[in-house]
């Protein structure tokens, strides 16, 4: 399979490259990244682009699988509108591009508790991403719904928090099914979902990933 990724230098993304470049159903992975990976592989194709001009960059989406990672915070952002623009433009951007080049398989990271019917403006943000790729009818729709995730030299406060939280609650037996998720295990799942999971769409929701 030739996978695609957008997201590629986040830490779920560098797990997932890492993860597919060592999976031998993989033959090729191609990244779009604003900077290099600085990666070296016979399997890998990185492209830096302009995310302002996707379009113009139509010919280079081909494949079998599109992953989608990409995700930024608030802070990290500046704004709601440019959070808005990297988290959900982008990807339905790509995602669009990527059906009208019939690539087969679409699958998302999306994040716990998103709905477009949500209150919070990032679950809100995320739900609504599902729903637009939902729309275009990819033949296998993927959709990831991870809580807290074990980053490596995490800068994320409320994501921190969150790690801290549930480990002090998972110590003494409470939400156990709510362990915080570390990224390596998020991109093995990922990287094995459209191996085993079928056509149409499936929903792997936080309690669910570990067991997939």
């Amino acid at each position: 399979m030739h996978a695609l990724i957008i997201g590629a230098t986040g830490a779920t993304g560098k797990d997932l490259v890492n993860t597919l470049l060592q999976d031998n159903d993989y033959s090729r992975v191609t990244v779009f990244v604003r900077k290099s990976t600085g990666k070296i592989h016979p399997k890998l194709t990185e492209y830096i682009i302009e995310f302002s001009e996707i379009e113009q960059y139509s010919p280079l989406i081909v494949g079998d699988v599109f992953f989608f990672c990409l995700g930024t915070t608030l802070k990290t952002a500046g704004s709601k509108a440019k959070q808005w623009k990297i988290d959900f433009d982008i990807p339905a951007k790509f995602a669009r591009l990527a059906r009208q080049n019939d690539i087969h398989t679409c699958v998302l990271v999306s994040s716990f508790g998103a709905s477009a019917r949500s209150k919070l403006f990032y679950s809100r943000m995320k739900g609504e991403l599902e729903d637009a790729i939902r729309t275009m009818k990819f033949s296998q729709y993927i959709i990831f719904k991870p809580g807290a995730l074990l980053r490596e030299n995490s800068d994320r406060f409320y994501e921190k928090l969150a790690v801290t939280m549930l480990k002090t609650l998972n110590s003494i037996g409470l939400f156990l099914k709510h362990k915080p998720l570390p990224t390596q295990t998020l991109a093995e799942k990922l990287a094995k979902s459209p191996k085993i999971l079928p056509d149409g769409i499936s929903i792997v929701e936080l309690t669910n990933i570990a067991e997939l």
